[in-house]
């Protein structure tokens, strides 16, 4: 085996890694294989002459490249996420059964629901980045305050200051997936009978509906607070109802709805107490057009 054919298996080793990283910091499937490939680019480059750790050495040269693709990002959009226009929701992991793709579940391991990516696009992103490799990958300080351009104190601020707002803003799932799935089948029958008390049952009082349906002004992100408001959803929930699949989504209970062979929606829920806390529908028909949807299949 060449050269470069060896490193090129090295890398293939740490790629599912890698795109679990930058899924985490971009919140988009495609830019995470875009980072991705970018640290390939440098790695084939420079070579691994003076490495000593390629996992670390890999990890901090995605971290950079995510790091400048969220700066680049914020200079284009001003609003924060729950301010449209200009905002959307990050791109959901769906799948079917739990743990019939190795790659779907390093991605989505962590309980990195949609509801926690929306608050990490909230962060700014030294912020973001600290915390994602320090909370979830378990990079030291040391290594992450380069990055970012901070002492290894400072950075540990930055992870601290994002870990406040994300334990002040995310609630825990419910950790068992038969348990989602009956919620999530309870809201279905609710919403497929047009059913508003079932539906205010289902939900948390102070439950958040997002929903993204593309680029404005067409579209745009819509927030509907309120168990009362968003049982008030009930004829969509109706039509998107009819033609639900059970699906995870981001390693929880979720539905898929088709029309005509065609994706309408992603749906996405975080369940807490045995209620809907979070509903998050993608309907953005280009998006969807991106997604991979094919373990749907059959």
């Amino acid at each position: 085996m060449g050269g470069d054919d060896f490193l090129a298996e090295r890398f293939e080793t740490h790629r599912p890694q890698l795109r679990a990283v930058a899924y985490r910091m971009l919140g988009s499937l495609s830019e995470a294989d875009d980072a991705v490939q970018e640290a390939w680019l440098r790695l084939s480059r420079s070579g691994t002459g003076g490495v000593q750790n390629l996992a670390g050495w890999l990890t901090t040269v995605v971290g950079r490249v995510c790091l400048d693709m969220l700066r680049s990002r914020a200079t284009r959009r001003e609003d924060p996420l729950d301010e449209p226009p200009g905002a959307r929701l990050p791109d959901p992991i769906v799948g079917r059964d739990p743990g019939s793709d190795p790659e779907h579940e390093v991605l989505v391991a962590d309980a990195v629901g949609i509801a926690l990516l929306v608050v990490l696009e909230t962060l700014a992103p030294a912020e973001r980045l600290a915390f994602v490799l320090h909370d979830m990958f378990a990079l030291p300080f040391e290594e992450i305050a380069p990055i970012v351009g901070r002492s290894p104190v400072a950075t540990r601020q930055l992870a601290s200051r994002a870990r406040r707002r994300v334990q002040g803003s995310v609630p825990a799932p419910e950790p068992d997936l038969a348990r989602q799935r009956a919620v999530v089948d309870a809201f279905l029958a609710a919403a497929r009978g047009g059913d508003f008390d079932a539906l205010v049952a289902v939900l948390d009082p102070e439950v958040v509906l997002r929903a993204d349906r593309g680029a404005v002004p067409a579209g745009g992100l819509r927030k509907v607070r309120g168990a009362a408001a968003v049982a008030g959803q009930a004829l969509t929930f109706r039509r998107l109802g009819r033609s639900a699949r059970p699906a995870l989504v981001n390693g929880a209970a979720g539905l898929v709805t088709v029309a005509g062979g065609k994706p309408v929606a992603v749906i996405g829920f975080t369940i807490t107490g045995g209620r809907i806390v979070t509903i998050d529908v993608l309907a953005d028909p280009d998006r969807l057009r991106r997604l991979d949807l094919a373990v749907l299949d059959g």
